[in-house]
Order: structure tokens, then sequence, then C-alpha cells
């Protein structure tokens, strides 16, 4: 159970929301909504112990277990299954089995019974943990989150950004928490992998809270709603599933604006009155009175509400090129034995669509990184060509110090000539305003942190862009703005992502399939293809 009292929540001196309480119980499913940088994250951190409310007291009983949106991943060395069994410290004590078991068998005299009193206290604790059948459930979490066998014995550093997100997705549900905090759990996974990730939340005992912008996820689960109002810094509770609340909601900003209209009517009425009494010195005070009714009228009711903001996203006008701007040849990466993709050949010409597809570990993003010169390639060369102004948006914000403010991560991607005075009124527009330019990118949200990155391929003077993911962690308004900014963008796209509407924006003329690399002409027929990647 998760017990919140008063609690007040801030980003320095701006409120992000006032004092509130709740609880959630087990069996309540949540979901948190409300537009970018309401503080959803925020407020999802503090519930999870990783961050303090500016006032308040929180309350946990039981285990947390709580996904991030960039989640930790550990040592890299480290093996995907032993990351996910060291959620209920398995990895350690298997880790240990097996040494012991070496030891017995190596061992004589009082040193073999001393290996074989170890091996039975380990075996203790493994049982204790739920023995060799909790190994076994945590491979088949792995496998219904696309994660088999063969990706389990890789180590982490080997894996995708999208493969190391399950594998934190998997710890977490093999964790057994009482309750679970998941931030847009469904990143980076196939329409199978969602399909099972529902059922598994329907059915999971504990409470859940749950920040998506899946409308297919929040359909199927949640039982209560709480809406972070960015504007009014409250959050409204709703307790019913999440078509009412739509509906409710709609009912609520009705009726709100009816009782603000009703009283402002009162009011002017009020204050008429008062005006004319005050005329006569004998019903000064009355009028004075009147005027106070009025006043107490209006402060009784909402104000009108301002119009949630949404960054307006425009990518920049592509510098002059050459007709063959960049290309890539007998393109090949392994990881020790495992290979990922070879001999992918590919030629980005100028204004030109491409998207790139492929089941989850086919090598998608590290062909983006390959081609941004992130990584380098095993075999063959990435050529770029005459004029070549690349623009590299990351789906882990790779490309972000997050050292550095806002502001100075914007001033590492402007042309020489931009002054800090220009980069602030461009991230205004990105709803960067104040002091916001001037705090740590650590802090920032998954929303805010793909706005700042949007905003710094803006400036970049690109002519081509290589977009991983662009509209993941995005709500509703700012997807559709990336969208038609991809739609619109007079150069050229490389694009990998999970977002049949991300590819419709592209309208793409060629695609590349991998770990194969065979290139083709687009054709509809690819679309089924999208989801699964």
């Amino acid at each position: 159970m998760l017990v919140a009292r008063e609690v007040e929540v801030r980003a320095g001196a701006r409120l992000l929301l006032a004092p509130s309480s709740f609880q959630v119980s087990a069996g309540d499913k949540v979901g948190l909504v409300g537009r970018n940088g309401a503080g959803k994250t925020t407020l999802t951190k503090i519930l999870a112990g990783e961050a303090l409310p500016a006032a308040g007291q929180i309350t946990r009983s039981g285990q947390i277990g709580y996904l991030p949106q960039d989640p930790r991943t550990g040592d890299l060395g480290t093996l995907a299954k032993d990351r996910i069994l060291s959620a209920r410290g398995l990895d350690s004590v298997l880790g240990r089995l097996g040494r012991y078991s070496m030891e017995m068998a190596a061992e004589t005299g009082e040193a073999q019974d001393a290996a074989m009193r170890s091996y039975a206290q380990a075996e203790a604790e493994l049982a204790a943990a739920g023995g060799y059948a909790a190994e076994s459930e945590a491979a088949r979490i792995a496998a219904n989150l696309g994660l088999p066998d063969r990706v389990l014995g890789q180590p982490l550093r080997t894996l995708s950004g999208g493969q190391r997100r399950r594998v934190e997705l998997a710890r977490i549900l093999f964790s057994g928490a009482d309750n679970l905090l998941l931030d847009e759990p469904t990143n980076h996974l196939d329409a199978d992998s969602i399909v099972w990730l529902r059922d598994y939340l329907k059915a999971y005992p504990g409470g859940v809270i749950l920040i998506s912008h899946d409308v297919g996820l929040l359909e199927a689960i949640v039982t209560k709603v709480f809406h972070l109002d960015a504007n009014r810094a409250e959050l409204d509770q709703y307790a019913m599933d999440w078509k009412r609340y739509l509906l409710q909601r709609e009912t609520d900003e009705k009726r709100r604006k009816r009782e603000r209209l009703n009283a402002e009517r009162k009011a002017e009425q009020l204050l008429a009155q008062a005006d004319k009494m005050r005329a006569k010195a004998t019903k000064a005070v009355a009028a004075q009175n009147m005027a106070k009714r009025a006043q107490k009228l209006l402060a009784s009711v909402e104000g009108e509400r301002a119009s949630d903001r949404v960054a307006k996203i425009r990518f920049p006008t592509p510098a002059p090129c050459g007709k063959v701007p960049l290309r890539g040849e007998e393109l090949s990466k392994s990881y020790g034995s495992l290979e990922v993709f070879t001999d992918v050949n590919l030629a980005i010409d100028k204004g030109s669509r491409v998207v790139i597809l492929g089941l989850n570990g086919a090598g998608k993003t590290t062909l983006l990184r390959i081609l941004a010169g992130m990584e380098p390639s095993d075999t063959g060369e990435v050529q770029p060509g005459h004029g070549l102004r690349l623009g590299y948006y990351a789906q882990e914000h790779a490309t972000l110090d997050v050292s550095r403010s806002v502001l100075e991560n914007m001033m590492t991607a402007a042309p020489e000539d931009m002054t800090p005075t220009d980069a602030r009124k461009i991230l205004g527009s990105f709803l960067f305003t104040g002091d916001d330019v001037d705090k740590p990118a650590r802090v920032l949200s998954g929303g805010e942190k793909t706005r700042l990155a949007l905003a710094m391929l803006v400036v970049s003077a690109a002519n081509v862009l290589l977009l991983d993911e662009p509209t993941n962690n995005l709500d509703p308004a700012s997807r559709a703005e990336v969208l038609a900014a991809i739609h619109s963008f007079a150069g050229a796209i490389v694009l990998v992502t999970h977002d049949e509407g991300a590819v419709e924006a592209l309208e793409p003329d060629r695609v590349v399939l991998l770990p194969d690399g065979e290139e083709d002409l687009w054709s509809p027929d690819y679309a089924d293809l999208i989801s699964l990647a």
C-alpha cells in the first residue's frame, strides 16, 4: 500500500502539485495522467523513494518495483539473465551454488565437507526464494517480453537500448514487489508483448501506478485515474475505469465553466449595484460589503483554464549538400560471438525518406549509431558526402550531457553565431522558460529530455536526420507536432520506430530490413512489420 498525506511537489520554485492526499491499495490499477511536464515522473520518483517531496509524507508498506523512463541497468558486464534474477538475489545464490559444486568435485577431506555445508546453505536460500521454479518463472516473463534464452545469455553491453529496457521491466515484474510504479512500460515492446503485459497487470494482485500514452493499456487495466492538472497544480482523483473517466472529465470541465460563468454574472450584478450605492454616503458601507461578496464569489470558482501549452516543433531548413550526403558500405557489427548484422550497404540520397525495420535486437539502433559516428563498424566504412550536416536523435537521449544544463546542451548543438539569448528563445518554444534553462539535464523527465533533444536538432541545420524512436515519452499533442515536423522536413530522414503514425508521416520511399540488410522500395505491405519491429 502507498499512502500520501498532504504531499507537495515542486521543480525548483515552480509548483507542480499543491498539497494532496491519496492512497493506492492492493488491487488498485491507477492511471497517472497529465500533459508532458506536468510532474508525473517527478511525483512517481517521490512515491518510489528516489526523491523527496517539498512537503508532506509518503508511507510505503511492502516492496516497491519502480521502472523509470530511463532505467538503470547496473553493471554492463552482467548477463541479462543475472540482472533479472538479481531482483530476488538469485543471481548470487546460483553463482555460489556453481562455485561450491566445483569445490566439492575438486576438494577432499575437510575442505570438501566445508564446500558441502556451504552448498546446502545456499540451496536452502534458493528454496526460500522460490527454488529452480523461480528461475523458470524469470525466463517465462523474459520470453513474453521478447527476450529469448539467446538474449538472456548476453552481457547487457551487447544489447540494444530497447532490449535493456525490457530486461529492467522483466526484472521488476519478477521481483514480486507489492506495488509497481511503471513509467511508460510499453516503450520498445512489440505488439505481442504489449498484449501479454496487459493481461499480466490486469491479474497482478498488488497496487499499480501507471504512466502511459498507450490508450489500449489504460483501457484494459485502469480502475482509478489520477489526473495531474498542470494549470491548477492539483491532482483530480477518479475512482473509475478509463472510458468512464474520459466522460466524467469532460462533464467536470463543462461544470467548472458553467459555475465560473454564473459566478461572473452574479459578481458583475453585485459590483454594478455597489457602484450605484456608493453615490449615496448613507449606503457606502453596504456598497463595500456588496463588493466584498462579489470578490468572494469569484474566488470560490476556478479561473478560466489556461490552454495546455504544446512545443512548437519544426525541424531545420537543411543546409545545402551533394546528391548523396551519407553512404554506408559493407557495414557489420558483432558482440563477441553474437553477430548482429553483416554486409549492410545503403546510400542516403538528398531528401530521401528511409525506414529501418527489423525485430527487436536486429541492430536498428546499432546501425543508426554507426551512421552517426557514435559507434564503430567492425567492417566497411561510413562515407560522409559533400556538405553533410548530420542530426541524430537517440532513443535513450544519449546525445544529452546530463551533467550540463538545458541551455549548455543547446549551445553545444547550436551554430557558432547563435547567442545564448537566441537559444533561450528557441528553448521557450519548446516550453523551457525562465529558470528551466538552467536545470541540469539529469533532472528532466523523459518527455522533457525528448523536447530538449528535438530542440537541439532544430538549431543544427542538419540535412540528414537519424531519428531513433522520436515519439517515445510524448503526450498526444506533442507527438502530433513531431509527426508534422517529420512530414514537412525537406532534408533526408532515416527513421527507426514502433509508431505506425510516424511511418505514415514520413511517407518513406525505401525500407532497409535488418539483420539481412536488404533494401527495397517502400510498399504498404511492409506496414504490418512496424508494430512487430
